[in-house]
């Protein structure tokens, strides 16, 4: 039994040291798979809509009124009754990221969009926290302003066992070219054509 857990996590290891190696062949062919396609699931009118609704119900919010609402959906995430988080996984554009992420027979592993606050509008499936504004996805996309595109290091995914980068983009309101927001995507290498 233990031979087989080392020999897997030397098998990880190893494949690990592969995927870094080729870091930069993947970082151009995850910004092509943005702008071929994952923009064009941001871009979406509930997307859209969304993100402007709720940038303006949490433009008054505190500090301790985000740790608040994080701390909520933090404790609900085992509890399906949690009506935080089960207005976010309700929305149109959470249903659309969702069907676009099956679509997608495991490439995408998942896709979440954040407010200007750093609040999640819209996801895939439940994160783990509410908020994502202090985290390296949402400062180096909508941190960077309109067009930005980041792209984090290579991890292995625990519950699948296979290794991704995440993507995230800045988005901007078409009718104003202000940034409303950011998306990140989780994307499984071994199937990035």
């Amino acid at each position: 039994m233990k031979f087989g857990l080392f020999a897997s996590l030397a098998a990880a290891c190893a494949l690990a040291t592969v995927y870094t190696a080729h870091a930069d062949a993947y970082g151009e062919r995850l910004e092509d798979l943005v702008t071929t396609e994952l923009l064009d699931w941001v871009y979406d009118e509930s997307v859209i809509e969304t993100l402007r609704h709720q940038n303006a119900a949490t433009l008054n919010l505190t500090e301790e009124d985000i740790a608040a609402l994080d701390r909520k959906w933090r404790s609900g995430i085992d509890a399906p009754e949690n009506d935080l988080i089960q207005d976010v996984l309700k929305r149109s554009a959470s249903i659309h990221l969702a069907e676009l992420q099956a679509s997608s027979r495991g490439l995408v592993t998942e896709a979440f969009i954040m407010d200007k606050r750093g609040l999640n509008v819209a996801q895939s499936a439940v994160t783990t926290d509410y908020w994502q504004g202090d985290e390296v996805h949402f400062t180096q996309s909508f941190g960077n302003g309109a067009d930005s595109i980041y792209i984090g290091q290579v991890e292995l995914d625990e519950s699948s066992l296979a290794f991704q980068r995440t993507v995230s983009v800045a988005i901007t309101d078409p009718d104003t070219a202000e940034v409303i927001g950011a998306a990140t995507f989780g994307i499984n290498l071994e199937l990035l054509e």
